[in-house]
């Protein structure tokens, strides 16, 4: 019978992240982990920190953060419908296609913004 990881109590921050599909890789999981976009119980994580049942994980992850509660300790992939189990998520609602937009996203090819456009973005985001 293989493993699951479900039997374990406790997974690198890593792995559990990647085996719960927050990323895509674990690769990315572990980049985000140095970089400092994962916190656990509110203290930065190596990707070698175990987590456990009860703790907090917050990952800022493609311009989100994502707050989860682990439920389960996972260390290998699992399907979809299962990791969602090992989880609460109690991450913001995503921003809606108006609140992106407004971020003063520029066109593709127009080139570094002239002063002008500078001040109207600043204006914009509230500056």
């Amino acid at each position: 019978m293989a493993a699951t990881g479900s039997e374990e109590s406790s997974a690198r921050v890593d792995a559990w992240i990647w085996a719960v599909r927050l990323t895509k890789t674990r690769s990315i999981a572990a980049a985000a982990c140095r970089a400092g976009h994962v916190r656990v119980n509110g203290d930065r994580a190596k990707p070698a920190q175990s987590v456990k049942p009860g703790d907090e994980v917050r990952l800022f992850h493609e311009g989100r953060e994502r707050i989860v509660v682990v439920r389960q300790a996972l260390s290998k992939r699992v399907g979809a419908p299962v990791a969602a189990e090992a989880y609460t998520d109690n991450s913001p609602p995503p921003p809606t296609k108006v609140e992106a937009a407004a971020t003063g996203l520029r066109d593709r090819g127009t080139g570094r913004p002239t002063k002008r456009d500078r001040r109207e973005l600043d204006q914009l985001r509230g500056r």
